[in-house]
């Protein structure tokens, strides 16, 4: 018999304006980037904005807190800053503290921020995560603004439409999909930043150019050894091409908010997800993708995907740029016979909603997906790494 019900279906399309914008030295009084961005579209009524500020950026700009609340203060007829910038303790070990996203929505609600109103984060990717999902949690989304203060979170996850928090000691687990209502790339932050952490974006910009652009690999090549120096210029022009090049696979993948199983943009991060988690973040996340990076190019020549003679290519401009492309803990076990790694590679299948999908490699710039991994090759791709160490450590 026919059914007596029936099925009403509307397609709901929405437009996204996503913009990432680039400049120096945001909080002097001349410059008016984050002005016209948070300018108030009512009439007669001032913007309202809280600032947090990553308590790690403090080392390299003492004066940043003094310098917003001025900024503010010589705008005070069109701009209010609710109190004064707010710390926020920064680092993946902060993402899995709740605690912390209360915090945020207790403040948000004190000072009687809504919709119209605008959250500014300054910090790393780490920082960006946490109080990004507690604006677009609060009142079902806040205003949201970003400074990513990192080469790490410029390139790459700054620029994203992703936040979230670790739980039930799992990387992201709780998250939401949020396009900021803009990104403020300053360059200026990126000056006092550690070794480490300066290098950290540079193996995000490798593997967007790895999976989508041969030429841009082939420019990072050429500066490789410039931005092992940490040229200013080199460095900008890295991330500004990295910035593009993600921005440019969310608006144009036509899954920016992944519906689908897809992560090209996680090449190598299955990997490096398991070992942060494992190593309790003593492993970096530029570091940690940098490993995983090692392991999935290994991999896709083991299963003659790639020429050897491509992924060593790959893997010499990754140590040219001073990656170390093995850590011991790769190789340990959860239990006798069970490989961590391997956990890794089925938290990362449940992680993407049931079907594994990872991207690895056909060709410099061209990424491929495949719904199966040989596991007896990933160990001795694992192998691989370790061994390609020892040899490194040896001469």
């Amino acid at each position: 018999m026919p059914s007596t019900y029936s099925t009403i279906r509307k397609n709901i399309r929405l437009d996204f304006c996503h913009r990432v914008y680039f400049t120096k030295d945001s909080f002097s009084h001349a410059n008016e980037t984050l002005a016209g961005i948070v300018q108030s579209h009512r009439k007669n009524q001032l913007s309202k904005v809280v600032v947090y500020l990553d308590e790690g950026i403090l080392d390299g700009n003492p004066n940043l807190p003094e310098k917003i609340e001025s900024y503010f203060k010589a705008r005070e007829d069109s701009l209010q800053l609710v109190c004064s910038p707010v710390f926020i303790r920064g680092g993946e070990s902060a993402k899995n503290e709740w605690e912390l996203v209360d915090k945020i929505w207790n403040d948000l609600n004190t000072y009687a921020l809504c919709r119209h109103s605008y959250v500014v984060v300054i910090g790393g990717g780490a920082a960006l995560d946490l109080v990004g999902f507690a604006a677009s949690t609060a009142h079902r989304g806040v205003r949201l603004v970003r400074f990513p203060t990192t080469t790490l979170s410029q390139g790459d996850g700054g620029v994203g439409v992703k936040n979230g928090i670790n739980y039930f000691g799992k990387k992201n687990w709780v998250g939401t999909f949020s396009v900021p209502y803009a990104v403020i790339n300053d360059f200026h932050f990126l000056r006092g930043l550690p070794h480490g952490q300066k290098r950290a974006g540079f193996v995000e910009a490798v593997k967007v150019a790895l999976i989508r652009d041969r030429s841009f690999f082939e420019q990072i090549e050429v500066r490789a050894d410039e931005l092992a120096q940490f040229d200013e210029v080199a460095i900008e022009q890295v991330i500004r091409k990295s910035a593009a090049l993600h921005l440019e696979h969310i608006a144009g993948s036509g899954d920016p908010f992944e519906v689908g199983s897809a992560r090209p943009l996680d090449f190598g991060h299955w990997v490096a997800h398991k070992i942060e988690q494992i190593s309790d973040f003593r492993i970096g996340h530029g570091d940690a993708v940098a490993i995983g990076l090692g392991v999935d190019l290994l991999y896709s020549a083991k299963i003659g995907l790639i020429k050897k003679a491509s992924a060593e290519r790959c893997l010499r401009l990754l140590e040219r740029l001073g990656f170390c492309l093995f850590d011991p803990i790769l190789s340990s076990q959860s239990e006798p016979g069970s490989h961590v790694i391997l956990d890794g590679l089925e938290e990362f299948r449940e992680h993407l909603g049931g079907e594994l999908t990872i991207t690895l490699l056909q060709g410099i710039g061209e990424g491929v997906e495949v719904h199966a991994m040989d596991k007896e090759k990933i160990l001795q791709s694992v192998e691989d790494l370790e061994l390609r160490q020892v040899v490194r450590q040896d001469k």
